[in-house]
């Protein structure tokens, strides 16, 4: 494959001005977070980011799109009180999401459709902080340890609360799914702004002024209760101090942070100063608590992220005092945000700032596991590219920008990517998708509200490079909706459209009669029906976030343009298969079995009369016993295997192959390939609804072990296929990996694999290693047990682990010295299958595919060489650059370890060279051609790419006759030519930083 790493993509990420979690931390909750957990991060460009941290994958889901001049200043989450069904049953109350941004507006935001559901504007000054009320608890209980009802009249959803820039405090109520002002409090004439606000119950709330004060008021009443000062400011320029942020411990201790860099505690009750901290050279921006109210987290603009724990009380003192066991710089510039997600198994804080890198730090475990910095660019990479014209489009905000990347040559000075054509969208709203076809004839953007397309062509003036743009007619059938994924079929004749409320539309593009040449987009959709799913209801203190799991994650056509399958964030996959009909329609005949194959009976007319025949084709359902099963995560992505001419296959819908052109579908185009959000990959048969072979020979424990240790989740798929291998290229933000789907991997190289399945199964921990293998002095079988990260980074290598008492312990029974056992000290108990939910499914149901996985491999040998070699080949283990681990027996031969592992440092395949032994020369030469033959490569990956923005391809190698493309051609390298776009931080136009006195 052919790299070009490119730079000269200006895409520029947002600073981080807001975090928040959609459940608040507590330590009475089990597992690694409830399903519906979510973390919002509100970015200055007004996008918001929704993120599932869901078994410390961290995967970004969606993004709800902000438009002109807009910013997100500030983010609340709230649930609403549980409702109930027609049948009486409980249901979950629905989570929603409201944000700020420097105006008078409180946007609550449609998560199911990606935009604004509504706006609160009123007669008050510009929002600058927002919270929301805490949700209702009893506290109260019956004797029999339920909990009381409410009260009469007392409301059990949560209020939000405003601070504006004239000093006032809006309260806005949520009650019946709406969003209505209720009441204004004052402190008094004089108008300083609120800076942050909080609350320290259900009816206080504590807000941060501008003038060195902290005001509590009671919202049942709308009363000052009282007005806290914190003095002057450190110099006598500064008269007074500005309180950033202001939290409430659970105890009702009040934490804040201001301008002079200090952390001040102060009483719940008397409201008196109790501790001051001065732990920053500049302001505090931001402050975090825990869920027990032991630990609290502060952030400034001095780049600076500090952690205070409540030390112990001393002897004979009654109180205890708050000390500061660690600081750390995170981040490059001013950190804004933080924000704690807590449980009994996880317990992290994430900060954000100007930098625009969310970091995730563990709070609960800090100095034992490693942080974890996520991605600062898009999970979909805005790009698309067209190979037949080597164009690179890339989108953002409201533009997009198309450059062509000329073929490589050998003068250095000529310019190897040249702007061409640059589009400038007018609107409010930021772009959502965008799609260029693959003759580059064709560009398609769209945002929530409408979409827009333009005809690329060639400058009439041959002087200028560049491409002249025409805005094309849609019909306004398909403008008015907006789309939230945009794709366009590879032979340019369909274009397939998302709205926002995840109905995927289809409509036909052809060749305009009255200008040759330029494509238009005809009238007429079709909307293409998927299959009811049963989604499972959640519990109750869950909250719900309605049908948002039912969000498109991703649309894939085949390599034929005959399928289309799309997969959503709740792991359900459909396809659609295109029927043709043209010759029929033609010759005034329609067979019988062609005629009944409409779609189902069930479908609404409205449907029906999208579904109208354009030239005699349209897309129906392929019809199996059962739709394609649910995936155990969200699709991450998925494409279509490469087709190649063989014998056609016959359709599911009745007609055969022989009936239309269009039905020619080559063995293998109905192959699709998936990737989950735990980076599982699998491949359906989409005709026939089922697990391919390849798939059910290889499940998720016979991937290369470096591959599932991955963090950063994958971005997107490449094709590279030459001679027999199908080489499938998956990346992420920094890595690149190769699979070849041609070949299965290697079986997990551990002994006795069943009986390990089996005492899994059965949770049996007594298993003793093998003889063979010694144990390591002090070495336990727990400690060789993979213990979880609590949400952040691995656990801290033991050589680097320096803070505190070590990891073990060793403990003497009786007088004899030999009886002592090493106890590690942070062994946790193993948690109850019961209340692990689906994490212990998974874990129990992984050993019996591997066994199944087993039974359906063929053997290894085909009995064209001896034992001793197809026994060498059945020793193949995971290791790095997919080579086994044990050498074969004849590897005293080889020259050098690349060379037995049939692969150099770089990764490119080399040539096994066996040392000649006398009288053995054909011998060993047919070794070497055997083995090169029997063993290709499975995968290879590298993490040499810094901040990959995304890969395109731009066309299938160097051209015939060029003097680079032969020496490739001869190097057995040629292939796929790709443009690998990086995005650096340091390229990244970032705003001045604070400059520390010793700088």
């Amino acid at each position: 494959m052919d790299i070009h790493r490119c730079r000269f993509v200006p895409y520029n990420p947002q600073a981080i001005n807001a975090l928040a979690f959609s459940h608040p931390p507590s330590t009475e909750l089990q597992g690694r977070g409830v399903p519906t957990l979510r973390l919002a991060i509100g970015r200055a460009n007004g996008d918001i980011e929704l993120w599932n941290p869901s078994k410390g994958t961290w995967f970004q889901e969606t993004i709800l799109r902000g438009g002109k001049d807009r910013s997100i200043e500030g983010l609340a989450w709230t649930v609403d009180p549980g409702e109930k069904d027609s049948e009486g049953n409980d249901l979950p109350g629905k989570l929603r999401l409201f944000s700020i941004g420097y105006s008078s507006v409180v946007t609550e935001w449609d998560l199911e459709k990606g935009r604004p559901a509504r706006h609160s504007s009123g007669n008050y000054g510009e929002i600058w902080c927002l919270a929301a009320q805490p949700r209702w608890e009893s506290r109260n209980k019956k004797k029999d340890g339920k909990q009381l009802p409410p009260a009469e009249g007392e409301y059990m959803g949560q209020h939000l609360a405003v601070g504006c820039a004239d000093g006032a405090i809006v309260i806005l109520s949520t009650a019946d799914g709406d969003l209505k002002y209720l009441r204004t409090m004052r402190p008094s004439t004089k108008k300083s702004r609120v800076l942050n606000i909080t609350f320290q119950n259900r009816n206080t709330i504590v807000a941060a002024y501008a003038d060195s004060s902290i005001r509590i008021f009671d919202i049942r009443s709308g009363k000052l209760l009282r007005t806290v000062t914190l003095g002057k400011g450190p110099n006598k320029a500064v008269k007074e101090l500005l309180v950033w942020s202001v939290k409430c411990l659970p105890d009702g201790t009040i934490v804040s942070g201001d301008s002079a860099g200090e952390v001040r505690f102060w009483d719940s009750k008397n409201y008196s100063l109790i501790q001051r901290i001065q732990s920053h050279q500049a302001d505090v921006l931001d402050i975090a608590v825990s869920a027990d109210g032991e630990s609290v987290v502060s952030a400034g603009a001095d780049q600076r992220t500090a952690v205070y724990r409540l030390k112990a009380p001393e002897k004979g003192a009654k109180t205890r005092r708050w000390v500061e066991v660690m600081h750390r710089r995170y981040h490059t510039h001013d950190v804004k945000a933080l924000a704690v997600y807590e449980t009994k198994d996880i317990s992290v804080f994430v900060s954000g700032g100007l930098d625009t890198v969310p970091v995730v730090v563990p709070l609960r475990s800090i100095g034992k596991e490693l942080h974890r910095k996520l991605p600062s660019l898009p999970q979909s990479p805005p790009l698309s590219s067209s190979p037949s014209s080597r164009l690179l489009m890339g989108w953002w905000d409201r533009e997009v920008n198309i450059w062509r990347v000329s073929q490589p040559s050998k003068s250095l000075e000529s310019q190897q990517h040249r702007l061409v054509a640059k589009v400038l969208f007018q609107g409010e709203e930021n772009l959502t998708s965008a799609a260029l076809s693959s003759d580059g004839k064709l560009l398609v953007a769209a945002s929530v509200s409408q979409i827009k397309a333009f005809c690329l062509s060639p400058r009439e003036d041959g002087d200028k490079p560049g491409l002249q743009v025409n805005k094309l007619e849609i019909p306004f059938e398909i403008s008015k909706w907006g789309a939230k994924e945009i794709a366009i079929s590879p032979d340019s004749k369909w274009l397939c459209f998302v709205r926002s409320d995840n109905v995927i539309c289809m409509a036909r593009i052809d060749i305009d009669p009255e200008i040759p040449g330029r494509p238009q987009i005809l009238p007429g959709i079709s909307k293409l029906r998927r299959a009811q799913r049963n989604v499972q209801r959640g519990k109750l203190h869950h909250g719900s976030l309605g049908a948002y799991d039912r969000t498109i994650r991703c649309i894939a056509f085949s390599s034929d343009s005959n399928i289309v399958a799309c997969g959503d964030l709740a792991g359900f996959v459909d396809a659609w298969v295109l029927e043709d009909k043209s010759n029929l329609l033609t010759n005034g005949q329609i067979p019988e079995k062609a005629a009944d194959s409409k779609l189902s009976d069930d479908d609404s007319s409205d449907e029906e009369a999208g579904s109208t025949n354009t030239y005699g084709q349209r897309w129906i359902v392929p019809r199996f016993d059962s739709p394609i099963p649910r995936l155990k995560s969200g699709v991450l992505l998925m494409t279509f295997r490469p087709s190649y001419e063989s014998q056609s296959k016959h359709l599911t819908n009745g007609v055969t192959s022989n009936s239309s052109p269009s039905h020619n579908l080559s063995i293998g185009d109905d192959r699709l390939v998936v990737l989950t959000t735990e980076h599982h990959i699998s491949e359906f048969n989409v005709l026939e609804g089922k697990l391919t072979g390849w798939s059910r020979r290889n499940p998720k424990s016979y991937l290369p072990k470096d591959f599932t240790i991955v963090k950063d989740r994958a971005m997107g798929a490449l094709w590279d296929k030459k001679g027999t291998s199908e080489r499938l290229w998956l990346y992420g933000p920094s890595w690149l990996w190769m699979f070849d789907l041609a070949q299965d991997f290697p079986a997990p190289a551990e002994p006795d694999n069943e009986e390990k399945a089996v005492a899994a199964i059965n949770n049996d921990s007594t298993t003793e290693p093998s003889p063979s293998k010694k144990r390591k002095r002090g070495e336990t079988k727990e400690s060789k047990t993979r213990q979880p990260n609590s949400g952040a980074g691995d656990r801290v290598p033991y050589w680097q682990d320096n803070i505190g008492l070590g990891r073990k312990m060793r403990k003497v029974i009786g007088d004899d010295g030999e009886t002592a056992q090493w106890i590690p000290l942070d062994l946790k108990k193993p948690a109850d299958p019961a209340q692990m939910g689906d994490e212990a499914a998974d874990h129990y149901e992984e050993p019996s595919k591997s066994i199944l996985a087993e039974f359906r491999r063929e053997p290894q040998g085909d009995g064209s060489g001896s034992e001793e070699e197809n026994g060498e080949w059945q020793q193949q283990q995971q290791l790095d650059e997919g080579t086994s681990a044990i050498r074969p027996q004849s590897s005293s031969n080889l020259p050098n370890a690349s060379e037995a592992n049939d692969h150099d440092v770089e990764g490119t395949t080399a040539d096994l060279q066996v040392q000649e032994v006398p009288g053995s020369e054909s011998k060993a030469e047919s070794r070497t051609k055997h083995r090169r033959s029997r063993n290709p490569r499975r995968w290879w990956h590298t993490f040499k790419y810094r901040e990959i923005l995304g890969i395109v391809p731009l066309g299938q190698g160097f051209t015939a006759g060029d003097a680079a493309g032969a020496s490739w051609a001869n190097e057995g390298m040629g292939g796929l030519e790709v443009a690998v776009v990086e995005r650096p931080m340091w390229d990244v136009a970032l705003p001045g930083r604070y400059v520390r006195d010793y700088e």
